[in-house]
């Protein structure tokens, strides 16, 4: 292959990558809530905070298993950018204590609800990146919106046989 070739394709897949990256440039403390926009695009979702600040969610799932919270302050300005599927995140819930308001508060919309056909719950569905194979965590919510259940399961598509095979916890 030719040099210039070459170059011309590491140029495009560097570009590519950069593209992935959600949210690059965007810095705490300066960035505002147009650069946000212009970075990220519309939000999925916008969350009011009582403080007069919002949460602008950006969900990349079901495939891109990721939800992004840009907490904006009451002037505009960027507080923080995190990427809210996370272990560390997830622990905050707490069966039989946090409500749907707490979901959707600390790992924002979820993919998709259901209802259990022989239970009174719902469930909230969130693919993530799990190594080394992908896993879905549900969070299982009473009538009345408290988390009953969290727990994580393989996905069905990756090899086994259509089995449910997972962790979780509940009190």
């Amino acid at each position: 292959m030719r040099p210039a070739i070459s170059l011309f394709l590491a140029a495009a897949l560097a570009a590519g990558c950069a593209q992935m990256h959600y949210g690059a440039g965007l810095v705490a403390g300066e960035s505002s809530i147009d650069d946000v926009r212009a970075s990220m695009g519309e939000p999925t979702a916008v969350r009011e905070l009582d403080d007069g600040g919002e949460v602008w969610w950006y969900s990349k799932l079901p495939n891109g298993r990721e939800n992004y919270a840009a907490h904006v302050d009451p002037d505009g300005v960027l507080v923080s950018f995190e990427q809210r599927l996370t272990r560390e995140h997830i622990a905050r819930l707490r069966p039989n204590e946090s409500t749907a308001v707490d979901v959707f508060d600390t790992l924002g919309p979820p993919w998709r609800k259901f209802k259990h056909p022989l239970k009174d719950r719902e469930s909230w569905e969130y693919p993530l990146w799990t190594t080394p194979e992908r896993q879905t965590l549900f969070v299982d919510l009473s009538s009345d919106l408290v988390v009953r259940e969290v727990y994580q399961l393989y996905d069905r598509d990756r090899g086994r046989g259509g089995l449910f095979f997972g962790f979780g916890f509940s009190r």
